[in-house]
């Protein structure tokens, strides 16, 4: 009689737990999550702040009663991401034309040095296009020179030199003194915010230029004009197959002071162990940070609170290991939150030059970023379709959760600006999947919007239906790569090269 009752009770609370393995992720437990880490409490979760500490303490207590364990090299949760942080300070710009000063405002120009104080005189200013000729090749003559640098990315650039960023590094390399990037005038306020802000690097990651930072279209133009030349006609010459970077007649003298403070952060990282050893780990990621206090002077909400980018993707992350911890999988899952997304990926750098699971064995990183955009309904995109050989893995996964496939690859447009780009360069297949990024319309305008500003907050009218799917589309995608069965592991390719 005992045994039977027994018995009776494992299979009540097997169905049980069928019935809540089948039970979607809730809107209101996402909106609950957002709602605590989106919080004024939480200061806009700044890398080396008390809003970091609240941050990583909240993401690893509840992936501890969801039923990860940490999994840090040390044991612990955290795993620490060392990095240095420069701020403008003082500074004295002039800029000189055969002997006469131009006249420009100071509200049109912010740099930052790596060292606390920079000194040149008479620098060489060049109009350096997209820093690259007409063949997609780097410009060359920019040692000791001051580069005028567009954001703008030719069609033809060298895959390596596709990004602004690994642009601005190989001219670096080539010797450039001081690299100035030339804002859209749309993008102006918010680029001087990001600079005012403060940038921030790994440490001993490579060198930044001596003196960096960014000048309005305004700007910029007066001193193209103040020569005789048309604006226009130069940023046209710059598309050319003859471009090699144009010589403006002009110098600057610059003293600049910067502050430079050394910022201690960490990754959190949790693991559901599997039952496999040796089979290979699934890895979901996320950006828990974003950019604290960002507001103009005098505002009355001075936060970049980052509900959407990106504590949505944290709540998702929560709760897609809320529901594979309640059963066994052939391989690990490990969950990685990391810090610094929105300062250049570099915590997710930061794992790739230290991983505590070894990246070959990684059969798939998907990365979960400002996933509260779409509704309900929305198709499946794949950031990253094409690049890997698994978009028939997912698109299987996803129809079996009647789901919609935007089959077109214009999401990839998004490939190197978030974390699983950092895997993707050292041969890990990484994805982004759902609907947030397959309505790039919808898209754009959250990013001409509250983007990286103080109204990024939770409201009635933030969006969750879409993530509420995408959420269950990931617990769907982490059962299936995690089964040895349904999903056969291939060793990631040699490594490539990186873009740190």
């Amino acid at each position: 009689m005992r045994r039977l009752a027994l018995f009776i009770a494992f299979v009540l609370m097997g169905g049980m737990s069928a019935s809540l393995d089948a039970r979607g992720i809730e809107e209101s437990v996402l909106r609950e999550h957002i709602r605590v880490l989106a919080s004024d409490e939480f200061e806009g979760r700044d890398p080396g702040t008390a809003g970091e500490e609240k941050t990583i303490n909240y993401i690893a207590e509840e992936w501890g009663k969801a039923g990860l364990k940490p999994a840090a090299s040390d044991g612990s949760w955290f795993e620490p991401v060392p990095m240095i942080s420069y701020m403008p300070g003082e500074r004295d710009v002039r800029f000189h034309r055969a002997g006469r000063k131009l006249r420009f405002s100071r509200e049109d120009i912010v740099l930052v040095g790596r060292e606390e104080n920079y000194l040149a005189k008479k620098v060489p200013v060049l109009f350096a296009g997209s820093g690259l000729k007409g063949d997609g090749s780097l410009i060359d003559g920019v040692k000791g020179k001051a580069l005028l640098l567009l954001l703008d990315t030719p069609e033809n650039a060298q895959d390596e030199l596709r990004s602004f960023r690994a642009r601005s590094r190989a001219l670096i390399e080539a010797g450039a003194e001081v690299i100035i990037y030339v804002a859209n005038p749309d993008e102006w306020k918010m680029m001087k915010r990001r600079v005012e802000r403060r940038s921030v690097r790994l440490e001993g990651q490579r060198p930044r230029a001596p003196l960096q930072g960014a000048v309005s279209t305004e700007f910029a133009v007066g001193l193209v004009t103040s020569g005789g030349r048309d604006w226009d006609k130069l940023r046209a010459k710059a598309k050319t197959e003859d471009f090699a970077g144009i010589d403006l007649g002009v110098t600057g003298d610059f003293n600049v002071a910067s502050k430079i403070s050394r910022i201690k952060s960490n990754n959190v990282i949790g693991k559901i162990t599997g039952r496999k050893p040796g089979s290979g780990a699934v890895m979901y990621l996320g950006h828990w940070d974003h950019f604290g206090y960002c507001g103009e002077e005098g505002d009355d909400d001075g936060i970049c609170n980052g509900a959407v980018d990106n504590a949505s993707g944290i709540a998702v992350l929560i709760e897609v290991a809320a529901k594979l911890a309640r059963k066994k999988h052939d391989r690990d899952i490990y969950f990685l939150a990391t810090t610094a997304e929105e300062r250049g990926l570099l915590g997710a750098y930061a794992y790739t030059r230290k991983p505590v699971f070894p990246l070959e064995d990684i059969v798939v990183a998907l990365n979960i970023d400002t996933i509260a955009i779409a509704p309900k309904g929305a198709k499946v995109a794949i950031i990253g379709r094409g690049t890997e050989r698994l978009d028939k893995a997912v698109e299987k996964v996803a129809r079996k959760k009647r789901r919609r496939i935007e089959k077109s690859d214009d999401a990839n447009a998004f490939i190197r600006r978030q974390d699983g780009w950092a895997f993707t360069q050292k041969g890990v297949p990484a994805l982004m999947v759902g609907g947030a990024f397959s309505d790039l319309k919808l898209l754009q305008e959250f990013l001409r919007g509250v983007y990286h500003g103080v109204d990024d907050e939770l409201t009635a009218e933030t969006e969750l239906g879409g993530a509420t799917e995408d959420a269950d589309l990931h617990v769907a995608l982490g059962k299936y790569f995690a089964s040895t069965r349904k999903f056969r592991r291939k060793k990631a390719t040699a490594e490539k090269p990186s873009g740190e």
